[in-house]
């Protein structure tokens, strides 16, 4: 038996075949861990002897034009400088060379690649001045406004609002008017405008509440039949259930009407004490919530109570047919006298005004304009009274003229019961402006059916207006 010789036994024999084998296994993987480009999820070792890191630094530094702390600038570099703005995912791309693997790119291929590198580059820089010229416009505007605003404010309340009975009827504060109330004077020029026929005083509206409170907390408990002549106000006055079940309702992006929002119990009171006041009218939230937004608590359900006391808010809320049909012949009067091509194509596919005038008329238009446009049209109607809300809904029509006549019936009514989020205001006034109230030498109040039979008008057709009112207005609780 050999002790000593290259001879080996079968266990050394496997031993030297498994380190063999783990050899050639790390030599593959250091080869693979080389530098190198991946394709295709296939990565090619690199040919020539290893490179250290410092080295392949230095080439890399080289070739791109990047100069290190000895190196001059490159005429590349020079140009990067001259860049304000540069897109780095674009860079490797374009500007860097090709990895040493690939062929080189052509001479007439690379300069088409820079020269559309500089063009986008230049594009993307134009875009960005254009934006930052258009925000500092938009924040000039916005300070003139607001300049224009404080000084407004300071006229109404040195000069107009201490002599309001001589100066509220004079040209130069109609004009002021029109341009828009500031919103810090809005709620005593609006108190003053609406006036107070009613005679409503704060003791009252504390009367109102707590019978609504009472109601509230009556309600809780299962209340006897009614028996007595008093039944159909206090089904009348049942209403006051669902204010809760509203009040979420308004204005819901603003979140100060919702459960836990600053306005919700000041809202829930004057809806409240206003269904004890006036069971047979109900309520009509958006309006409460607009005069909350400007107003005091007391200040605010004195002017709700006077605002829908007037002849044309009645009418609606009270679902007077005939009083309603007056409105919508007269409505339709000034509507072909000012846009007899659009009138026609209302006409044409059998599009009344009481499909989309009764919601704008319901909530004075806070329901369906932006707050800051509804509130100028209030400014507006305290001052010429109902005339200004079918002028504002001709203002609307002749804005969106050009759209609503290549639209259908369907397009047509589903566009104005739900009008545009973005509404340009000055476009809108412009259009209001516009409109001309008078036709063959009358003017609002002597046009329409008002001189003849309400059966006998052509333009009306009362049996379809008293389902489309029952079925918008529901238990007029908007």
């Amino acid at each position: 038996m050999q002790l000593w010789g290259p001879q080996r036994g079968p266990s050394e024999g496997r031993a030297h075949s498994l380190c063999s084998t783990f050899h050639y296994v790390d030599s593959r993987l250091v080869e693979q861990r080389d530098p190198g480009w991946k394709l295709f999820g296939k990565v090619p070792p690199r040919e020539g002897p290893t490179k250290d890191s410092k080295r392949i630094q230095k080439e890399y530094e080289t070739k791109s034009g990047r100069a290190g702390p000895g190196n001059p600038t490159s005429p590349r570099q020079s140009v990067r400088k001259n860049l304000d703005f540069e897109p780095l995912s674009t860079t490797a791309l374009i500007l860097e060379d090709r990895p040493a693997n690939l062929p080189a790119k052509p001479a007439e291929e690379a300069q088409k690649h820079r020269q559309q590198y500089e063009e986008m580059v230049a594009q993307a820089k134009k875009r960005e001045l254009k934006e930052a010229q258009k925000r500092k416009k938009q924040l000039e505007d916005r300070c003139k406004l607001e300049e224009s605003i404080g000084t407004a404010a300071q006229t109404w309340n040195q000069e107009i609002l201490p002599n309001w009975s001589t100066m509220c009827t004079s040209r130069r504060v109609r004009d002021l008017w029109w341009q828009g109330i500031p919103p810090s004077v809005r709620g005593k020029v609006w108190s003053l405008a609406v006036g107070n026929e009613l005679n409503i005083t704060h003791e009252l509206y504390s009367i109102c509440l707590s019978r609504a409170k009472e109601k509230w907390r009556t309600t809780a408990a299962p209340a006897p039949e009614p028996e007595t002549e008093d039944a159909g106000s206090s089904d009348r006055e049942s209403s006051l259930e669902l204010i809760k079940l509203d009040i979420s309702r308004t204005f819901p992006h603003l979140c100060i009407f919702q459960q836990g929002g600053p306005y919700h119990d000041v809202l829930h009171s004057i809806l409240g004490a206003y269904t004890c006041y006036r069971p047979d009218v109900g309520y009509v939230r958006f309006i409460a919530a607009v005069l909350i937004l400007n107003l005091d608590t007391a200040d605010a359900f004195i002017a709700f109570a006077n605002l829908l006391n007037k002849p044309c808010q009645m009418a609606f809320f009270r679902v007077d047919h005939s009083l309603m049909l007056t409105y919508f012949s007269a409505f339709e009067v000034f509507f072909e006298e000012n846009l007899p091509k659009l009138f026609a194509h209302f006409k044409k596919n059998s599009l009344t005004p009481d499909i989309y005038l009764i919601d704008w008329i319901f909530t004075l238009y806070s329901k369906s304009l932006p707050l800051d446009l509804a509130c100028r049209v209030w400014d507006v109607f305290c001052r010429d009274g109902e005339e200004v809300l079918f002028r504002t809904a001709l203002g609307v029509l002749r804005l969106y003229q050009d759209v609503l006549t290549c639209m259908d019936f369907i397009h047509m009514a589903q566009f104005l019961t739900r009008l545009p989020d973005l509404i340009p205001g000055e476009q809108l006034f412009q259009h209001i402006a516009a409109v001309h109230m008078t036709s063959r030498n009358r003017k609002w109040g002597q046009v329409g059916c008002r001189s003849f039979d309400i059966s006998g008008c052509s333009r009306c057709d009362k049996p379809l207006l008293q389902s489309r009112v029952t079925a918008q207005t529901g238990n007029r609780t908007l």
